[in-house]
C-alpha cells in the first residue's frame, strides 16, 4: 500500500462498545470468534499507540440507541435482534465504549449520533474528516460486513480513498471476515493488515 500521512488520514473506530468486545457484552458471543482469530482489539490498540503522537485524527463512533429504541420503527435482521435483545441501549453497561478506547481521553474525538450500520448518516463525521483536512480513512472495528462495510461504502462514495484493516476488523465468523477482505473490499478499497499502516508511521504518502 502507499505510505500513510498522518495529517491526512483518519483511523475510523466502530463498535468498540462492551456489547461486542466485553464478554459480559450481549453480543460478545457473536463476534467472539472472528475477535480472537485476527486479533482485532490488540492490533488496533497497537495501531493507535504507534500514531497517538501524530496528527491522525481518531474517531470513535458509537451506536447508541434510547431507551425505547424509538429510532427503530420497523426494523428487521440485525437491528431487530438489537432491539429485541436491548443491545446498545442508552445508559446501559453495552453501549459504553470500551476502556481501553476511552483510556485515551480527547486524543480519540467521539462522534455520537450512529443509530445505524453507517457512521456517517445522522452523525457530524464527514463534516470533522472534511475540516480536518481528512483525504484517507482506515477502517477498524466490528461488524465488518454490517457497519464496516456500510461506513466503508459510504467513505469511497463522498471521495475519501479507503482503507479496510483486515486484522483490526471482525465478523460474526473468520469465514465471513475472510469473503469480505477478499471479494467484497476491494471493489472499492484498500485491504491490508496494520503491520503495512504501522510502517508508514512518520511517512508521507
Amino acid at each position: 500500500m502507499a505510505s500513510v500521512d498522518p495529517g491526512k488520514t483518519a483511523l475510523l473506530l466502530i463498535g468498540f462498545q462492551r456489547d461486542y468486545f466485553d464478554p459480559k457484552g450481549i453480543l460478545y458471543s457473536v463476534v467472539e470468534e472472528s475477535h480472537r482469530v485476527s486479533g482485532t482489539l490488540a492490533h488496533t490498540l497497537r495501531l493507535i499507540e504507534a500514531y497517538k503522537d501524530t496528527p491522525m485524527v481518531m474517531v470513535n463512533t458509537p451506536i447508541v440507541f434510547s431507551e425505547t429504541y424509538r429510532e427503530l420503527e420497523n426494523p428487521i435482521g440485525i437491528l431487530k435482534t438489537i432491539r429485541e435483545v436491548e443491545a446498545f441501549k442508552e445508559g446501559t453497561f453495552g453501549a459504553e465504549t470500551i476502556d481501553e478506547i476511552t483510556a485515551y481521553g480527547d486524543r480519540i474525538i467521539e462522534v455520537p449520533g450512529k443509530v445505524g450500520f453507517n457512521a456517517f448518516t445522522n452523525t457530524r463525521l464527514e463534516e470533522l474528516l472534511r475540516s480536518s483536512g481528512v483525504e484517507r480513512v482506515l477502517l477498524a472495528g466490528c461488524v465488518t460486513s454490517i457497519c464496516v462495510n456500510a461506513t466503508a461504502l459510504q467513505a469511497f462514495e463522498s471521495g475519501f480513498d479507503v482503507t479496510v484493516l483486515s486484522d483490526c476488523t471482525s465478523s460474526r465468523t473468520p469465514l465471513e471476515q475472510d469473503f469480505f477482505c477478499q471479494n467484497v473490499f476491494p471493489l472499492f478499497s484498500e485491504v491490508c493488515a496494520s503491520d503495512d499502516v504501522l510502517g508508514g508511521v512518520g511517512t508521507t504518502a
